[in-house]
């Protein structure tokens, strides 16, 4: 064997893990003949690998009492030690094999496009693909790098390095309120009786500006109000009654529809921002991925 080669087999503070495996298994099992079994291996092979080991530590591990072998305590904290790291190895094994198994799609999506629109819809998917086990992750739109997920639905302008994307639907904002809120303040006829009252602001506050101005009413003397950082956080404020927002309609139509939140005008603005399904441009989607596209797009209308 080559010098380089020999050096790829096994670094100089290695032990021999064929050796530390018979170990382990002698200690959790309480015997060679246990550990042969479980192994695969013969008896007389383990008791090999096991003065192997004690060689390389240059420590005995074990000692004979009658015709049982026991851990010394050199044994026991060497046990200790390494029990861990095989439980470890265990479960990642078991669970790149549960995913081998099953047909596995991940989706990462921004909180409020989860809660408003993916998962009530979500039921009908599975119904009808039963064996598609679908894991959802969070996605954060001020930064999103490069994740695991298969898709991504992702809001902004629709250019992201190393994605495909296309448009799933509009980010257009409308303003919304609480059933509540109305009842305190009465029903806004006019988008000037709205310029008074509480306004949140869903990241930034130049927004409501810009719809005033559109809306061809007067515009309050300077933005004040709450921000909040995402639109799920923007969504519980209005909820609480605390002022009115621009919100995105497609994502909080559950809430207009039972008649928790008003949208109070249908003069939508649009900020140039939107929703896209992307996939990475490195990766081919699974026919369980390709599936998912398919009913993402469908129930988007696309």
């Amino acid at each position: 064997m080559k010098k380089t080669e020999q050096y790829a087999v096994s670094l100089p503070n290695d032990p021999p893990l064929r050796a530390v495996r018979a170990f382990e298994a002698i200690a959790r099992l309480g015997s060679v003949t246990g550990a042969a079994k479980e192994l695969g291996i013969s008896p007389s092979a383990v008791s090999h690998q096991l003065k192997t080991l004690e060689a390389f530590l240059q420590m005995p591990l074990t000692e004979r009492q009658g015709r049982k072998l026991i851990l010394r305590n050199e044994g026991r904290e060497y046990y200790r030690s390494i029990r861990s790291a095989f439980n470890v190895l265990r479960q990642a094994t078991e669970q790149v094999r549960e995913q081998s198994a099953s047909r596995q799609v991940t989706i990462s999506l921004i909180p409020l496009f989860g809660m408003g629109w993916f998962i009530p819809r979500l039921h009908g998917f599975l119904r009808e693909n039963p064996e598609i086990d679908i894991n959802v992750v969070y996605a954060n739109h001020r930064n999103y790098l490069s994740d695991a997920a298969d898709i991504s639905i992702r809001f902004g302008a629709g250019q992201w390095t190393g994605y495909r994307s296309e448009k799933l639907m509009s980010g257009k904002m409308v303003p919304v309120c609480s059933r509540s809120f109305i009842k305190l303040h009465g029903v806004l006829d006019t988008p000037d009786q709205l310029s008074p009252l509480p306004l949140l602001h869903d990241e930034e506050r130049t927004t409501w500006m810009q719809w005033f101005q559109l809306a061809g009413a007067r515009r309050p003397l300077r933005s004040t109000g709450p921000m909040f950082e995402d639109g799920l956080l923007t969504l519980a404020a209005v909820q609480a009654g605390l002022g009115c927002a621009l919100m995105r309609e497609p994502l909080i139509t559950p809430y207009l529809n039972s008649g928790e939140l008003v949208k109070l005008f249908d003069l939508p603005i649009d900020d140039g921002r939107d929703y896209y399904l992307c996939v990475r441009q490195d990766n081919e989607l699974s026919p369980e991925g390709l599936n998912l596209q398919r009913w993402l797009l469908k129930e988007a209308g696309v």
